[in-house]
C-alpha cells in the first residue's frame, strides 16, 4: 500500500481552502453589499470537500467525531483542513520535538483484511469494533481459501496449520515446503498457537464484554497482530491430498 503523498494532499487542501474562502462582493458603482460570499461555486466546493475529508481520515484520526450537524459554508471543515495541513507539513518536526522520534505504525499500511472492514469504525473512534471486524474478515478469508465453511476461528486455524497430512475434506495451509526440518514444524505450530491466542484472548472476550470505543494504542497493537496472521494466511499455499 502506497504512503500518503504529502505534496498532493497539501495542494488539495489549499484548493479547498481557496474555493471556500469568504470574499467581498463588487456590486458596481453606488451599490453597497454588507457581507461576504464563498469564492467558488457550491459544486466545486463540495467536490473539494469530499477529497479533503478522505485526507483528514488519514492525517487526523477521529477528526469528524465533533462535526456539527450543519456546517454552513464549510467553516468548521475549513478549520479541520487547516489543522490537517499543519499536521502534514510539520509531521517530522513535531515528532522530533515532542517525542523520541520512534517509528510509528500506520493502520492503513496493515494487511487489507485487517484494516479495510474496520476503517470506518476506526475513523469514528470505535477502535474495539475495528479490531472485531478484522477478526471476522480474516476468519472469512481463511474459510474461503480452504473451502471450509463448516469450521471457524480457533478450530479453523488449528486444522489449517496442523502438521497432519491433508485429507479430502481437510486441506492445510503451508507457510513453507516440508523439508523435514524442525523449522518447518515450528513455523506451523507457531502459526497455529498464534491464531488460537488471537481468537481466544481477543476475539472471543471482545464479543461478550461491552466497549464504548476502546483504547486506541491497544487496539492498534491488536490490529497489527491480526494483520500478521492475515499475511500468513494470504501467502500460504493450500495443500491437498
Amino acid at each position: 500500500m502506497r504512503k500518503l503523498d504529502t505534496e498532493w494532499a497539501t495542494q488539495e487542501i489549499d484548493k479547498f481552502l481557496h474555493v471556500t474562502a469568504q470574499t467581498s462582493v463588487d456590486m458596481g458603482p453606488g451599490v453597497v453589499y454588507f457581507g461576504t460570499v464563498m469564492r467558488g461555486p457550491k459544486t466545486e466546493a463540495a467536490a473539494a470537500a469530499h477529497v479533503v475529508e478522505q485526507i483528514l481520515d488519514r492525517v487526523l484520526p477521529g477528526w469528524s467525531r465533533e462535526r456539527p450537524e450543519k456546517d454552513k459554508e464549510y467553516r468548521w471543515l475549513r478549520d479541520q483542513a487547516a489543522r490537517g495541513k499543519t499536521a502534514l507539513l510539520r509531521e517530522a518536526e513535531l515528532a522530533e520535538k515532542l517525542g523520541d522520534n520512534a517509528p510509528e505504525m500506520d493502520a492503513a499500511n496493515l494487511h487489507p483484511w485487517s484494516w479495510e472492514n474496520g476503517r470506518s469504525y476506526w475513523n469514528t473512534g470505535h477502535y474495539h469494533q475495528a479490531v472485531m471486524q478484522a477478526a471476522i474478515r480474516i476468519n472469512a478469508e481463511t474459510q474461503a481459501k480452504l473451502g471450509r465453511m463448516d469450521v471457524s476461528e480457533t478450530d479453523l486455524f488449528n486444522q489449517a496449520f496442523s502438521l497432519s497430512a491433508p485429507t479430502t475434506d481437510v486441506p492445510r495451509l503451508r507457510l513453507m515446503d516440508d523439508d523435514g526440518s524442525k523449522t518447518y514444524k515450528n513455523v506451523h505450530r507457531g502459526a497455529m498457537a498464534f491464531a488460537e491466542g488471537l481468537y481466544a484472548a481477543i476475539r472471543n472476550p471482545g464479543m461478550h464484554v461491552p466497549h464504548d470505543g476502546g483504547e486506541e494504542q491497544l487496539a492498534l497493537e491488536q490490529l497489527a497482530a491480526f494483520s500478521l496472521l492475515a499475511r500468513w494466511v494470504d501467502q500460504a499455499k493450500v495443500e491437498r491430498p
